[in-house]
């Protein structure tokens, strides 16, 4: 081989190796592991997030006209109690709201003979309390279905000045607003909102904070300053212990 050659070789190779130092200057280094254990789970995130987007109201507004009573000569605000007739997510499949929430809450369920809709019997895991509550049709009322955000309060945030078809389906929307739960916590939680009522069972208090916030949003409807304060609490908490909410 040729002086010449050989320099150009030497050359080549110096310049081969100038290049792949410049490529790995460039190269971006890898990003650090994410740190899991500091984030809040991405359901309370994200109940977060639509918490700070709702509109807030200072104080719980008070408008006159409601009433759920349908009877004779009552206003009955958001229509007869459990009616199939709605635009509501369950709605004109044949069985009423309640049933459908009882025959998709509760385990163990049996139906009345020849029906497909009404339950007699089944077992409801209370998410208010934690316990168990078996159910039958004559103690119907050990289990109640319970409005997320009570019929009352979501008429002063704003229902008052819906279209009844719409309150109807705010009233049996068995997918967002309605759960099964023990008829005790339900009594206790009245139709106030957060800032006055959570459930005793600590292990729901995140999920119940998310969908109450979910409902809100799903509704256009806004938020009182003090439940807004307990539900950011709530929030900021189950992120931070990292748990599951």
């Amino acid at each position: 081989m040729s002086r010449g050659r050989l320099s150009r070789g030497r050359l080549a190779l110096v310049v081969v190796a100038l290049l792949l130092v410049v490529v790995a200057v460039r190269r971006p280094r890898p990003a650090a592991p994410p740190q899991h254990a500091s984030q809040p789970p991405r359901a309370a995130g994200s109940a977060l997030r639509q918490l700070e987007a709702l509109p807030v109201l200072p104080i719980r507004p008070h408008h006159a006209g409601y009433q759920r009573d349908c009877g004779r000569g009552r206003a009955c605000s958001f229509g007869p109690a459990w009616t199939d007739n709605t635009t509501a997510p369950g709605g004109h499949n044949g069985c009423d709201s309640r049933n459908d929430v009882l025959r998709a809450q509760l385990v163990d369920v049996a139906y009345r003979t020849g029906s497909r809709c009404v339950v007699v019997a089944g077992t409801l895991h209370d998410p208010y309390t934690g316990s168990s509550i078996p159910f039958t049709r004559q103690h119907a009322s050990a289990v109640q279905i319970d409005h997320l955000v009570p019929l009352a309060l979501a008429w002063d945030l704003g229902a008052y000045a819906w279209p009844q078809a719409r309150r109807a389906a705010y009233a049996n929307d068995e997918h967002l607003v309605l759960l099964a739960v023990d008829d005790a916590a339900n009594e206790a939680k009245g139709d106030g909102g957060p800032s006055t009522w959570m459930p005793p069972n600590p292990a729901y208090r995140a999920t119940y904070a998310e969908r109450f916030v979910a409902v809100l949003a799903g509704y256009h409807l806004p938020l009182i300053a003090a439940d807004k304060t307990v539900l950011a609490k709530v929030l900021k908490s189950a992120g931070q212990s990292g748990k599951p909410s």
